[in-house]
């Protein structure tokens, strides 16, 4: 192992922060380029991401070959982030190293909360140094100013820069001689270089999972980017000098009790990219056979299905294609009808609907999911409304919303959610919501809850697959 006759432990777990002064400066360009470039080093490289985000981490998994995984204190609490860190650094095997990879700016968190939830508070809850990365491709002596503004400012050191988008040597030395007088360390400069854009699309990067080759290819280049222009060595040094962990791992076994064994089909393929780790292990550790399902290919449910969790991902996208997986379709319609406990999270959401943009989807609720142009995004406090396999009445939970979609309910419904009034309109909600759908044995709503979190909705719904099919209740569904 480079640098080491053996993994350092979850404890002494050297660590780094990729931060940057605002979104799109380049911070999941340098933080893949290097978990890849440190890979290639010989080094076991553990992923993670500040925020909800789901796609980044497919990028990370790539490039260390272990799952990406998530930091956000608003999904999972302040308490549990050092022992979910330890823990992703822990499995399946001991990392020599973690790169944490920010979200937005480096101090921007959930609106109206201080910064709570962004990049700077998980730096400071896991004691982890920061490296800024910066685009200079449109100043060069300002650049010295802006960081000598982020490496004073809130009590929180930046142990290094990066910048990102280098027109020439002369740009170069320009901007480097600018930031050596604020005594913040240039560890690396990376060029313009338009053959490394990952392709978009309405929610951000197209996931890893639906470009396979070309995405293996992006992050080799990555890594090969990184490697020439940023200094691998110095950026280990600044890593290993974070400080010992505090006590406690998080283990999902911990978590949830040990059930009888059952087997839950869980949602996978390019349409449905979007499911956090920690959701198998949870079903794992509590003693269930997690199967993954491709809506898109696969023409059965596996034997034996007793639980069905459709995560999230772009079924918009694919609309015509899981329109014409009709044997599926009918498939997971029937163990509706059979009382299989059904757990939808948006992309579920639309899947179970009736129809999504006008071609026909799984027909399970009396509703129809539409395209447009209107953004919904942020994170949100809610409380469950209906009795469902997910949560009783009562329950508070926290999570996101990220969709362009929108379905309208036929009348009656039983709300899944009620949203609870945020600070900001522009990230939240300015009067209570309900949102979702509970229906007997389904639960279908667009909010994304982290079950490390919340870890009681994993044992709810566990609990309801190994019990066997609920009676099935008359209800709204396939247009009722």
């Amino acid at each position: 192992m480079s640098g080491s006759s053996a993994p350092p432990g979850p404890s002494r777990l050297p660590r780094v922060v990729i931060a940057a002064p605002g979104s799109g400066q380049g911070k999941t360009t340098v933080a893949t380029g290097l978990m890849a470039a440190l890979r290639g080093r010989g080094l076991a490289v553990s992923g993670h991401k500040v925020g909800p985000d789901y796609i980044d981490p497919g990028y990370h998994a790539l490039a260390t070959g272990r799952p990406g995984r998530n930091l956000d204190p608003h999904l999972q609490g302040e308490e549990r982030i050092v022992g979910l860190l330890r823990h992703g650094a822990t499995v399946p095997a001991p990392a020599d190293v973690a790169v944490i990879e920010g979200v937005m700016g480096l101090h921007d968190g959930a609106i109206g909360r201080e910064g709570f939830a962004s990049t700077a508070h998980v730096a400071r809850l896991t004691g982890s140094p920061v490296l800024l990365v910066v685009d200079v491709s449109g100043a060069s002596r300002s650049i010295g100013a802006l960081v000598h503004g982020f490496a004073g400012y809130d009590g929180l050191t930046v142990a290094g820069v990066i910048l990102n988008k280098v027109g020439s040597e002369t740009h170069e030395a320009e901007v480097r001689q600018a930031v050596a007088r604020t005594g913040v360390p240039v560890l690396g400069a990376l060029r313009r270089d338009t053959t490394l854009d990952t392709p978009s699309r309405h929610l951000g990067l197209v996931p890893a999972a639906e470009r396979a080759a070309a995405a293996r290819r992006t992050v080799d280049a990555l890594a090969a980017h990184v490697t020439r222009a940023v200094d691998l060595d110095a950026v280990l040094a600044v890593a290993r000098r974070a400080p010992e962990l505090p006590a406690g791992q998080w283990r999902p076994a911990d978590e949830v009790p040990r059930l009888p064994p059952a087997t839950v089909a869980v949602a996978g393929g390019s349409a449905f990219t979007f499911r956090y780790a920690e959701t198998d292990e949870l079903l794992a550790a509590a003693g269930l056979r997690v199967v993954p399902v491709d809506p898109l290919r696969d023409e059965a449910l596996p034997d034996g299905c007793a639980g069905l969790y459709l995560g999230g991902g772009f079924p918009e996208v694919y609309a015509a294609d899981l329109a014409a997986n009709v044997r599926l379709r009918t498939a997971v319609a029937g163990a509706v009808r059979a009382g299989v406990p059904v757990l939808a999270e948006c992309a579920g959401l639309l899947y179970l609907c009736r129809d999504l943009d006008g071609h026909p989807m799984a027909g399970v609720l009396a509703a129809s999911a539409r395209m447009t142009g209107r953004l919904t995004l942020g994170y949100r406090e809610a409380v469950a409304v209906g009795a469902g396999p997910l949560a009783e009445p009562g329950a508070v939970v926290t999570g996101h919303e990220f969709h362009r979609t929108q379905v309208g309910y036929a009348p009656g419904r039983v709300p899944a959610w009620r949203f609870r009034p945020r600070p900001s309109r522009a990230h939240g909600v300015g009067a209570e919501v309900e949102e979702g759908v509970v229906d007997g044995n389904v639960h279908a709503s667009y909010l994304h809850v982290h079950w490390a979190g919340h870890p009681g909705l994993a044992t709810r719904f566990g609990a309801a697959v190994a019990s066997g099919p609920a009676t099935e209740r008359p209800g709204h569904r396939a247009g009722k």
